[in-house]
């Protein structure tokens, strides 16, 4: 059986719309206005609100030149505001680049430059982090509102000469050229996933959804837009809710939500906890890696796994994974979503049978324009469809590897080049060698990916120092750390007298070393544990960084530790020492010495709050650092 392509099932009928996100948005405030839109801990936007602080910015906007297909900068955390001034874009005709506060400084400036940004709106809390450049930069506070130079001009409709094909948003990915490239996103695109995901979901007014990904990451769209042009409410998770898993399920539950999106990494994580049965949550959304584990059954919500390229509007497939189906391998990444259709080719071009790997190419409404600024590169991944009938047509060129199973489900099975995800986000680690070549004490390198344990992948950077040069691993992340978000910078670094060679004067990559403790750069001379409270939690540690020994005084983030990484840790010390530490604990302390001293002090106190027959039976058991345990 020849299996050509995958349809999403809307593919024929395309219904009549409203013509833009923003009209659909204004319908749902003059509907429901005193309806709660937009909600974090500290902020509350009512739809009447959000739609009028949204129009006011957009006739800011609109005076100071921005229309149609003008990219307009938002840097501006996860927040009420952030959706205010997306919409306020929109509204105004434009498109808008959404910039992480986080990421340096050199980042953004570079994204800004390159889309050709004539005006920043930034956030009052981050406005130190707005880079300069030649640029007109408008500030909002927390609930949206203009705060410098007050705009005089009223907050009226404007009329806007919309097309379909004009830009919706632009996000910025990984580049393999050294440079992060700028994916143009269409408004066809972005209506097509609102409205596909609108009835797979069965989302009404009624709903209450989350918005937990980083404002950079493509996820985010999908986060608000489905939501607030069906007058649902939108809850805005903080930053140390999103990093535990705990504290999320926790926040999930007390919130009522419904539906929510997790990346991958962390939805393995909440499936295996325990929840309340009355949890309000149907449907949990993951994607952004590949997932490994099916469901346990009993779970009070369904799980749907997704798949889709920045560069094909977030989504292009969907499934849901049923629970305890580990005997089929890792769950699949279901069919395309409507107006989507998904091609697995040989390198021929030519569709293969079910059950034989391709390469997934993908068509369809939700395929971006191309990369800003970038021809070849857009001509080189946007290419004319082999396929006989599809005279005209486009497909993306993903660069992923799949095959078609027998029920027309597809299986992802890994990248066809060195493109790796790194906790959800798309890195190439050709962008982050180039930024290490560019350090003076580095004569060459390479960054490559390694994978500990599924779904742990780490980038590892060798490299071959330049004369007298003699840098350490310190020195090359704050190198790294100016120009690269923290999720690119390697775990680890090794020092090579030259980088190993295949016959045909190519870097062998299998010849590299795997990093350990004899190879890897350590940024002073390493203290071993020195107490007993020190060794037990540097037992706990090493494994899941992958160490054997791991210095005492060495920062857990700058040994490749995460937020994720730091969940297992601290859900480890709670089950060693019978002492809760709060995930947020690692920060302030993230040595094992410093860390130590925290476990210590809350056992103090535990302890002082005991009787001394319950003080007894916890010594008794309590561990030793050999792993055994305590005799009475």
């Amino acid at each position: 059986m020849i299996a050509r392509a995958a349809q999403g099932d809307g593919g024929v009928a395309t219904p009549t719309r409203p013509e833009s996100i923003a009209d659909l948005v204004s319908s749902q405030a003059a509907a429901r206005a005193d309806s709660v839109a937009v909600a974090s801990t500290s902020r509350v936007l009512r739809y009447g609100e959000l739609d009028a602080r949204a129009d006011a910015l957009a006739a800011r906007l609109r005076s100071l030149g921005v229309t149609t297909d003008v990219v307009v900068g938002l840097c501006i955390p996860r927040s009420p505001a952030m959706v205010v001034a997306a919409l306020g874009v929109l509204k105004a005709g434009g498109a808008y680049l959404p910039l992480d506060p986080t990421y340096p400084s050199a980042r953004l400036s570079f994204m800004l430059a390159d889309a050709g940004v004539p005006v920043l709106i930034a956030a009052h809390c981050a406005k130190n982090q707005a880079p300069a450049g030649d640029h007109r930069t408008i500030t909002i506070d927390d609930a949206g509102r203009i705060i410098e130079s007050p705009s005089t001009l009223p907050a009226v409709e404007v009329e806007v000469d919309f097309s379909p094909e004009n830009l919706a948003y632009v996000i910025y990915t990984s580049g393999s050229t050294g440079q992060p490239k700028g994916v143009e996103v269409t408004h066809e695109g972005l209506l097509n996933l609102v409205h596909w995901h609108q009835r797979a979901f069965r989302v009404t007014s009624a709903d209450r959804a989350s918005q937990v990904a980083k404002v950079g990451f493509d996820a985010a769209v999908w986060e608000i837009w489905p939501y607030l042009t069906a007058g649902a409410s939108l809850y805005v998770a903080d930053e140390k809710t999103v990093s535990d898993p705990d504290s999320l399920r926790d926040w999930l539950v007390a919130q009522g939500i419904t539906i929510s999106f997790v990346p991958t990494p962390m939805a393995e994580r909440l499936l295996t906890l325990s929840w309340p049965a009355g949890t309000a949550l149907r449907t949990m959304l993951t994607g952004a890696d590949t997932l490994h584990y099916y469901p346990p059954a009993g779970l009070p919500f369904e799980l749907i796994n997704n798949y889709g390229p920045t560069e094909c509007t977030v989504v292009t497939t969907s499934g849901l994974v049923s629970p305890n189906g580990a005997g089929d391998g890792v769950p699949s990444i279901g069919r395309p979503i409507d107006r989507m259709g998904v091609y697995i080719l040989d390198e021929s071009g030519r569709p293969v049978p079910t059950g034989t790997q391709g390469e997934l190419y993908i068509g369809g409404v939700g395929l971006a324009r191309g990369y800003r600024n970038q021809p070849e590169m857009t001509a080189k991944r946007f290419v004319p469809s082999p396929l006989n009938g599809d005279t005209g047509k486009r497909l993306f060129r993903t660069g992923d590897r799949a095959k078609f199973l027998p029920d027309g489900e597809i299986a992802f099975l890994g990248r066809m080049d060195d493109q790796v995800k790194v906790r959800g986000h798309r890195v190439e680690p050709d962008e982050v060698t180039a930024a290490l070549n560019r350090h003076p004490h580095v004569r060459q390198s390479i960054v490559v990916a390694r994978e500990p344990a599924p779904g742990d992948v780490r980038l590892a950077g060798y490299f071959v120092a330049a004369p007298d040069a003699n840098p350490s691993a310190r020195d090359l992340r704050d190198f790294l750390g100016a120009t690269l978000p923290d999720y690119m910078i390697p775990v680890a670094f090794v020092k090579l007298e030259e980088l190993p060679l295949t016959a045909n004067g190519k870097i062998d990559r299998a010849a590299l070393p795997a990093p350990d403790d004899s190879n890897t750069l350590r940024d002073s001379a390493s203290t071993a544990p020195r107490t007993d409270m020190e060794k037990a939690v540097a037992s706990i540690l090493g494994p899941l960084l992958g160490l054997e020994n791991v210095d005492v005084e060495e920062n857990f983030f700058a040994l490749g530790g995460h937020s994720l990484l730091g969940a297992q840790l601290m859900a480890r010390v709670r089950d060693t020492f019978g002492v809760e530490v709060p995930l947020r604990t690692l920060f302030e302390a993230p040595t094992i010495a410093e860390l130590s001293a925290e476990i210590e002090r809350r056992l103090v106190a535990k302890l002082e709050a005991m009787s001394d027959s319950e003080v007894q039976r916890l010594l008794d058991s309590s561990p030793r650092p050999d792993g055994g345990t305590r005799s009475p």
